[in-house]
């Protein structure tokens, strides 16, 4: 007889690796299949934000979870470096988001105001404040919102850790495992085929990114990909603290004088080839904030695969039709704000744990189930 597990995830990132961590201290048998290398796709290509007032609206059903998620980190940093020896490198330095216009002016700060009605820490900053803040910060700005409890932390490092913690836990890894079809039984899903050999499940969590859309209901466009370019450089002296973050770039700063620049979004393509017209881009938007930059050595270039959904939410919760197949993916550009509470919700969903499950009636993959237009794909 074939072994069976409690659950079998699909996709072995930080979305996958996060929810097999919090399904394991359950006590569950979990094996994650990956197609590839661990954490090697979107996971490892973040800059690892964790901007949850800085990129997100208020109004958006995933706000809040995302300001819980946010709020786990400390802890989470805390229990992952004592179970793995990882430092997940969190860093709650604030983020900044520059104003270059009266309009931009006026509008941050009733953001500010609004904010702070809602409980939320947020400030507008003038110029002069920003520049004592940042002295690098270019002198063409008008002031800015400043956020400081907003941070980041380093993705490949947090998908590490999860991945370590898990294993400590009794997690199964398997990398280069292609999944081809899931096995199922009178509308529930009971494994999944690979090309080494049938694994079988009581239930089968989807986190594979991009590539989960095979498995979702309805039409390709549900999810489809997003490519991201970023490159990291390098300054012989600290010359950012904070993170800035701009609508059409952002700007990191990590350990050892590393500053993240990020990043490009080309819809509808799995093809991570760096273009030039795409690196000349960052820099040129990046030395508009940080003139500085200019001087600086570019020690790296990459582009990752991120997934993106049709209204812009995740797709988190059970298949309309099949039972015991669960999804997980879509989170975009948050997937590392979001991973600690989308893998504790989704581990208390498929434990069904019903008092601890959290309304995800707005990120159901039955919303795409009836749609009739096609993937650009």
């Amino acid at each position: 007889m074939p072994k069976k597990y409690d659950t079998i995830i699909l996709g072995g990132g930080v979305i996958g690796c996060s929810t097999a961590f919090y399904l394991s201290k359950k006590g569950q048998h979990v094996l994650v299949l990956e197609k590839g290398s661990l954490g090697q796709e979107a996971s490892s290509a973040a800059a690892g934000m964790l901007g949850v007032q800085t990129e997100l609206e208020e109004e958006s059903p995933i706000y809040e979870l995302a300001r819980k998620s946010r709020e786990m980190f400390p802890n989470l940093a805390v229990e992952l470096k004592d179970r793995t020896g990882i430092d997940i490198g969190l860093s709650q330095k604030g983020i900044i988001r520059p104003a270059f216009t009266e309009e931009q002016r006026v509008r941050y700060r009733e953001i500010a105001a609004n904010q702070k009605l809602k409980g939320e820490e947020s400030s507008w900053k003038d110029r002069e404040e920003l520049v004592e803040m940042e002295p690098c910060l270019t002198d063409s700005l008008v002031g800015g919102l400043w956020f400081p409890k907003e941070g980041h932390v380093s993705a490949p490092d947090l998908t590490r850790a999860f991945t370590r913690a898990a294993a400590v836990n009794g997690v199964t890894f398997r990398e280069s495992t292609d999944v081809y079809q899931l096995i199922s039984k009178q509308n529930q899903v009971v494994g999944a085929a690979t090309d080494a050999g049938d694994f079988y499940g009581s239930s089968v969590l989807v986190a594979a990114g991009a590539w989960s859309r095979r498995f979702l209901p309805g039409k390709e466009q549900a999810l489809y990909p997003v490519k991201g370019e970023a490159l990291a450089v390098k300054t012989e002296k600290s010359i950012l603290h904070t993170t800035i973050f701009t609508d059409d770039c952002y700007l990191v700063p990590k350990k050892g004088g590393e500053i993240i620049v990020g990043a490009t979004s080309t819809p509808y393509t799995f093809d991570k080839r760096v273009t030039v017209e795409g690196t000349e881009g960052l820099i040129h938007k990046a030395k508009r904030l940080l003139p500085l930059l200019g001087r600086a050595e570019i020690d790296r270039i990459w582009a990752g695969t991120r997934p993106m959904t049709g209204d812009g939410l995740p797709i988190m919760g059970e298949h309309p039709e099949l039972s015991s197949l669960y999804f997980s993916t879509g989170h975009y550009r948050n997937g590392i704000l979001l991973s600690p509470v989308t893998g504790k919700l989704m581990a208390d969903y498929i434990a069904g744990e019903a008092n601890l499950i959290t309304d995800l009636s707005a990120f159901t993959p039955a919303r795409f189930q009836y749609q009739a237009e096609e993937s650009p794909l």
